[in-house]
């Protein structure tokens, strides 16, 4: 990997002058391309280059004229919120011939454009890639053919290429997530819960194709955030004798007072002799099979559609800004690059690397090697897949480990699972999916209500499987949660750990969650009942959990964010020029209304993090009131619910009013508790589904370690953990050693990965900032190596 510099790098030093970006979408169309073609024209703008569109994709290269237009920053305004891409997109068979090719050449450089960032799928950045290698080829022919002279083609020598992958497949190795990606897997499970509601009213069987070709990552990931009966992928073909495992399992379920089955099948799924799998043979073996009632969905073109979710244009946003940076520090040795996240982390790879990995992938499942075709697809797949397999094989209680059984350790270890601290969407599908795996690790679960306050009062009872069925869609805290700290009732909860002879604790909250397992983990020295493995999975919409980039929980509340701000923007269009002015929750912590402003557009975002007084105050009114007076139409603001307690949200509003007099009039809205509810997003799903999964695991392994003589003692730091995300990897800290990177007045982290988003978010709104690159990618080169596990 490469060593980064430790002195910071600003990217002042980095200037477009003189330069000319071509900006196109190739392919299918993907929900966030625009958000990453706007990006790209700004940054570019930013930084002194020109910016052009090239409209259509290849084919508008070809075509020249018109299709190749001079982008302005008013040019992408409010172009964030719109699905699919505004520029055009198109496959063009023409470019893939040689004469093609040299027609781009001319077109491009008749304007001096030699930077190009290409938005699309494997095959447009393939092509981007061989037009990058032909290139001085094609200059020397239209020289000889004296359509430019040779001033032009020394001025235009090198061409230098980005790409960003837009593609709902999520189908490309070396990225995490391929933008619209997570905004089909929002369509898609729309879909899923409205057919839930009608398939539990008649006990149907529902078998739902999603997209994939050749890629199974939708139908898995839906499977997972859904809760399916069964999936079929083309990477992992189901063994001979499908058909009778398959419909036993949905018998098994319906016996289990389960009153729908849903079925999820990628387009590309095959058996394992290469045979296609159609919904409709599906259809015919559940009814000749079972006689279930069965139905069949096809949702087709409806998952490209729609508007891109708040992750897609997050990542999106976040990968255009990278992409002109790659642009402007290119040279003629580096190679074409992609810009994509791994984690949370902006990498850059080598095109073609990724592009040889790709069609790897397939030589593998071509060859029938399917274990090698999903490591190549890279860790985040493999995770999924890893995830599903546990959830999704339920033992027999015939299975389960007798009390009288003699084993080497205990293996019916009782782990108690509780939520704590206000509810977040996705706390449900944690608990399910650590209820679960538990089971299949061979636990007793018990499911405490209402946090340490039901702990203390004895509100705890076993959880079998099927009480947590259908819970992954279900929003807030079924378990029910409470903000009371363990402290004052150690004693009480001792006694009940007693009585249920509780081995190990599994804690889903927010802050006081935290602030509880430390509690409880300083409390061991009095009381040997909290020597028990105990680990905190964070969940909570403000994000404001110190040793965990993300938390479950807000996505979900950023999405909320996001569509409010459309629905609002939209409610002025038409009218003459307006402001809003937005509260957002989140606390101490800036993040819901930074990385929500980022998603949603804002002009300015006020925030407890990054201290304001009333000249930023008037300098963002004044900035508002010149762009007012270009063709932009509407402002937005975000202010963070604890920002400033005399910049209070009134007192910003009637600055506004006053200071906008003539120009612009204003509104003012505050969010509250609708950030808190709705069904969780995929996102939430997914994440709280695996890192629940990964803690139950590390429970296991901890009881292991820590069963002596007949029973559980575990009193060391690294035994009462916290599981966060930091970076690039899932991380059990120790809460003891976050003690010193915590705010606790403030009930904030000391250092937030995300402030570095905040000049990302100004310079979108025209801000001139300093921004620090020495985080931004280096070029890294594609891994094929197993990673270590961090434990």
């Amino acid at each position: 990997m490469a060593k980064r510099q430790d002195t910071k790098k600003f990217f002042e030093n980095l200037s477009g002058a003189g330069k000319s970006i071509g900006v196109l979408t190739s392919g299918g169309d993907a929900q966030g391309m625009n958000a990453a073609v706007r990006a790209v024209v700004r940054m570019g703008i930013y930084v002194g280059a020109k910016v052009y569109f090239v409209h259509e994709g290849y084919q508008g290269m070809v075509d020249g004229g018109d299709n190749i237009e001079e982008a302005s920053w008013e040019s992408v305004s409010s172009m964030l919120q719109v699905g699919g891409t505004v520029i055009g997109s198109a496959r063009c068979k023409e470019f893939r011939s040689h004469e093609g090719r040299l027609k781009a050449a001319h077109h491009l450089v008749q304007r001096d454009i030699t930077n190009l960032c290409v938005i699309g799928g494997d095959g447009s950045l393939t092509g981007a890639n061989l037009f990058r290698e032909e290139w001085s080829g094609l200059l020397e022919e239209l020289v000889q053919q004296g359509l430019i002279d040779e001033e032009a083609a020394q001025n235009n020598s090198e061409l230098h290429i980005v790409g960003m992958v837009g593609s709902i497949d999520n189908d490309f190795c070396g990225t995490d997530m391929t933008i619209g990606t997570d905004s089909a897997l929002h369509r898609i499970i729309e879909v899923v819960d409205a057919i839930m509601t009608t398939a539990q009213s008649h006990q149907r069987t529902f078998v739902l194709e999603v997209m994939g070709r050749h890629c199974g990552y939708l139908a898995l990931v839906s499977a997972l955030a859904c809760g399916a009966d069964w999936v079929l992928i083309p990477e992992m073909p189901p063994e001979d004798g499908w058909e009778e495992q398959m419909c036993q399992k949905l018998s098994e379920n319906r016996a289990d007072k389960k009153r729908l089955n849903i079925i999820i099948v990628a387009e590309g799924a095959i058996d394992s002799h290469n045979k296609p799998i159609t919904t409709d043979h599906i259809k015919e073996l559940v009814v000749s099979c079972l006689g279930f009632d069965t139905r069949v969905t096809i949702l087709g073109h409806v998952q490209r559609g729609g508007t891109p979710s708040a992750f897609d244009r997050i990542l999106a946003s976040r990968m255009g800004v990278e992409a002109v940076l790659a642009l402007l520090e290119a040279s003629a040795s580096t190679p074409a690059c992609v810009v994509s996240l791994c984690g949370n982390q902006a990498v850059r790879l080598p095109l073609m690397e990724c592009v040889q990995m790709t069609q790897d992938v397939q030589k593998a499942m071509d060859e029938k090697n399917f274990e090698e075709a999903v490591r190549l697809r890279g860790r985040s797949f493999e995770n999924n897949l890893n995830t599903y397999k546990l959830l999704s094989y339920r033992k027999a209680d015939s299975e389960l480990p007798n009390e009288e059984d003699e084993l080497p350790y205990n293996s019916s270890f009782n782990v108690a699972v509780l939520n704590v601290g206000a509810p977040a969407a996705g706390m449900n599908a944690a608990v399910r999916s650590a209820v679960r795996v538990g089971i299949t690790e061979g636990h007793k679960m018990f499911a405490v209500n209402d946090g340490f306050e039901g702990f203390y009062k004895g509100q705890i009872k076993e959880i079998k499987w099927g009480d947590v069925g259908g819970w992954t869609g279900q929003g807030g805290s079924i378990l029910g949660t409470k903000r009371t700290l363990p402290a004052k009732h150690l004693d009480k909860i001792a006694e009940q750990i007693t009585i249920h002879n509780i081995n190990a604790l599994l804690v889903i909250g927010g802050f006081e969650a935290f602030l509880g397992v430390m509690e409880l983990s300083a409390a061991r020295e009095k009381y040997n009942e909290f020597c028990v493995p105990m680990v905190m999975v964070p969940a909570t919409v403000s994000n404001n959990i110190p040793g965990s980039d993300l938390s479950i929980g807000a996505d979900t509340a950023l999405n909320a964010i996001t569509d409010t701000c459309d629905r609002i923007k939209q409610s002025a269009s038409g009218t003459k020029r307006r402001v809003f002015i937005i509260e957002t929750m989140g606390g101490y912590c800036g993040y819901l209304a930074s990385v929500g402003g980022l998603a949603a557009g804002a002009d300015a975002v006020y925030i407890y993090e990054e201290p304001f007084d009333i000249r930023d105050l008037q300098s963002n009114v004044e900035h508002l009131t010149e762009k007012m007076k270009t063709g932009i139409q509407r402002g937005l603001v975000l202010r963070n619910e604890n920002s400033n307690e005399n910049f209070t949200t009134d007192f910003i509003y009637q600055l506004y009013s006053e200071e906008g007099k003539g120009v612009f009039d204003c509104r003012k809205n505050v969010l509250g508790h609708m950030q808190q509810g709705g069904a969780p997003s995929p996102f939430d799903r997914n994440f709280g589904t695996k890192i629940a999964a990964k803690a139950i695991q590390w429970i296991s392994r901890k009881l292991k370690e820590s069963y002596k003589e007949g029973k559980v003692f575990a009193n060391t730091e690294d035994t009462a953990c916290l599981l966060g995300m930091r970076r690039r990897a899932m991380v059990f800290q120790p809460v003891v050693q976050l003690k010193d990177e915590t705010d606790f007045v403030h009930r904030i982290p000391k250092e937030q990965w995300w402030l570095k988003l905040r000049p990302l978010m100004k310079i979108l709104a025209k801000y001139k900032t300093s921004y620090d690159v020495s985080d931004s990618g280096q070029l890294e080169h594609v891994t094929r190596v197993r990673p270590k596990k961090v434990d």
